[in-house]
């Protein structure tokens, strides 16, 4: 659609263009009008405004006149007809594209939120669309839902801060939410009212300043990120263990080695249920099983092969990505969700 207009535009202004270049060039070779009046006799020619000759036409000019009357005359009435189908287009476009958005949000169940189209939530939010999972980005800045809209995101206008608008936005049917405004103070207020509407939600969001850490998870918020303090530790370790900082970031971003790490939940009533950790990955090459969590919190690591995986663990592995879609498909036919 956009395309199309764009297009539609640039035709219609080279017709009238073309129009005004013949106009004024046929005055200047038959009348002998100087450069500006006969760009002026052109102009109110094609526009029909009445205005009087500017000086007394020949019979030569008379017949090119009449000619560049029924042709002026014609393109005009062309552009102001293009001019109006496309505003028409361009308000049904927006209307109907409204009531689309807002029927897909309805529609969303377990999804994730993230809050703030900045440069954190910019880059949570490509995460997401990495990963293939369903998320809505929320943002009161028009300008930055139109980007997260223009790369293939479902994003909405309004104001997070407002109840009205997290229900819109259908928090109470949320599986999490990411708070990235751009202060602290925004954050808190955010979280108190994310966790009154929705107490079960997973709330995850970050710190600007290191005091405002213990404010945040006091509001609500499940995981609190620093980034000060994660900046810190990456560049110490960067030094001291710089192959396994190497390692993570592999696996930790879409860069270099096609290599990343998955949780999957083993859910009650699952077929895999009490069976061996090897029986499950083995089947699947390059995939790596890091740990298992218990029910209770206790993370196993590099558990044995022989370990039973039971109702309710969560199993955190590492291969390739294909090797992880393949086993993620086999284990959701038997109810194990990531």
């Amino acid at each position: 659609m956009g395309r199309r207009i764009v297009r539609r535009l640039l035709l219609i202004a080279a017709l009238l263009a073309l129009t005004m270049c013949i106009g004024t060039a046929g005055f200047q070779l038959i009348e002998g009008y100087s450069l500006f009046d006969a760009f002026y006799m052109t102009l109110i020619t094609i526009t029909t405004v009445g205005y009087q000759e500017i000086h007394p036409l020949s019979h030569d000019g008379r017949i090119f006149n009449s000619f560049l009357i029924l042709f002026g005359v014609s393109a005009m009435f062309c552009a102001v007809g293009a001019m109006t189908q496309t505003i028409i287009e361009l308000e049904l476009q927006d209307r109907f594209g409204k009531r689309r958005k807002k029927r897909a949000v309805m529609q969303m169940k377990d999804h994730y939120i993230v809050c703030g189209f900045g440069r954190v939530g910019r880059n949570a939010a490509f995460e997401l669309q990495r990963a293939g999972a369903q998320f809505l980005v929320v943002d009161r800045n028009e300008q930055r839902v139109e980007r997260a809209t223009q790369a293939g995101m479902l994003a909405i206008h309004v104001d997070a801060t407002r109840d009205d608008s997290l229900r819109e936005a259908g928090v109470e049917r949320a599986r999490g939410f990411i708070a990235a405004l751009a202060t602290d103070a925004d954050n808190v207020f955010l979280i108190l009212s994310v966790k009154t509407l929705n107490p079960g939600l997973t709330v995850v969001t970050r710190a600007s300043e290191e005091d405002a850490e213990e404010k945040l998870r006091r509001a609500g918020a499940d995981i609190v990120f620093s980034p000060y303090s994660m900046a810190g530790h990456g560049l110490a370790q960067a030094l001291l263990r710089p192959h396994v900082v190497q390692l993570l970031d592999f696996a930790g971003k879409p860069a270099g080695l096609d290599v990343t790490m998955e949780q999957l939940h083993v859910l009650p009533g699952s077929k895999l249920a009490s069976r061996r950790l090897d029986d499950l990955v083995r089947r699947e090459g390059g995939v790596i099983a890091l740990a298992i969590r218990k029910p209770d919190g206790k993370m196993i690591f590099n558990p044995p092969a022989g370990t039973l995986v039971l109702e309710g663990d969560v199993l955190i592995v590492m291969g390739e990505q294909p090797s992880l879609r393949d086993l993620e498909t086999v284990l959701s036919e038997a109810g194990v969700s990531r």
